[in-house]
């Protein structure tokens, strides 16, 4: 099904809600599926989930870091996790970026879902890349991946990178691109993120490109040939960009 990039964002995931909820509360299992791996990220979760948190009593709603507030509701399948962001002050710099927010915050819960349904117990390995220009045609026509199936159903690409991947489309949004990947987890399958950021009038004229690849199990041998292929694809598009982001060695 297609998502929705606006906020509230809201995510259905086949796990119960006491599951999801300790995936929330629990610092070392937010790590495993919020943002990608960085020095700075133990420092990142505390801030966003657990600055001014305060928890309901049910453990059915999370509000934290001015306001922005997790919904648990438990459906017949699983459970719907729904977040409303909190008021940002429109004079303030946060403003700025409120977008750019709203997009991470898509890709988290997207992460989120992930974990639980496919590798709840599994250490992560991400590769991040990031940058304030879009190739020729969007980013998904620079890959090969501008003209694949709804959400759901099984693809197979050939990309630019020069990787043949297949798996399923995992979800889809006006700006991003989910797809779960079979070769990159050893057991299992990994996810991979690729967003056409908005542009932004000062900070972002142009647009930006993001690509954000999760895998589990693999040796630094398999995992060195992914990390490869994508990093000649974005000195090929974006040459001037800054090196992959690569969580921590084997």
């Amino acid at each position: 099904m297609t998502e929705s990039n606006h906020n509230p964002l809201s995510v259905h995931i086949n796990a119960d809600a006491r599951q999801v909820w300790v995936m929330l509360r629990e610092p070392s299992l937010i790590a495993q599926w919020h943002g990608w791996e960085l020095d700075s990220l133990e420092d990142e979760i505390n801030l966003i989930y657990f600055t001014d948190a305060t928890e309901s009593e049910d453990h059915l709603k999370l509000v934290a870091n001015g306001g922005n507030t997790f919904t648990l509701e438990p459906v017949g399948d699983g459970t719907r996790v729904t977040l409303e962001r909190g008021p940002v002050d429109p004079e303030s710099e946060m403003a700025d970026w409120d977008q750019d927010i709203t997009e991470g915050f898509t890709s988290f819960l997207q992460q989120l879902r992930f974990a639980l349904e496919r590798h709840p117990n599994t250490p992560r390995q991400t590769t991040y890349f990031s940058h304030d220009a879009v190739p020729e045609g969007g980013a998904l026509a620079s890959l090969g991946l501008d003209n694949l199936p709804a959400p759901g159903e099984e693809y197979e690409a050939e990309l630019s990178t020069g990787e043949t991947i297949s798996g399923k489309v995992w979800f889809r949004t006006d700006n991003q691109l989910g797809l779960t990947v079979r070769s990159y987890a050893e057991h299992g399958d990994g996810l991979l993120i690729v967003a056409d950021m908005p542009r932004h009038e000062r900070l972002r004229p142009d647009g930006g490109t993001q690509v954000l690849i999760t895998t589990y199990g693999l040796g630094a041998r398999r995992l060195g040939e992914i990390r490869s292929a994508w990093d000649s694809w974005r000195t090929q598009h974006f040459p001037s960009s800054e090196e992959l982001t690569v969580g921590r060695p084997l």
